[in-house]
């Protein structure tokens, strides 16, 4: 196989303190990305949350991002 036969990888994760930054390298990502060739999927793409209060969604090329809570089990969430 050559690197020029990949065209996709699995289990990208973007760490980030606030919205903002999330949506920053969201966007990042998504030139990178496109610029090299390669698409992202958005039905499999998910946001990952722990500790969170903000419900204004992450988008990809102007489309919402799926959410998912992050619980650790026996400590309490909201």
């Amino acid at each position: 196989m050559q690197p020029d036969d990949l065209d996709f990888a699995d289990h990208l994760a973007l760490l980030s303190h606030t919205h903002q930054q999330m949506q920053v390298k969201t966007n990042s990502e998504a030139a990178a990305s496109s610029a090299v060739g390669l698409n992202i999927h958005k039905g499999k793409s998910k946001i990952l949350k722990y500790n969170t209060e903000n419900i204004i969604p992450i988008t990809l090329d102007g489309e919402a991002v799926e959410d998912v809570e992050f619980h650790i089990p026996g400590q309490h969430h909201r």
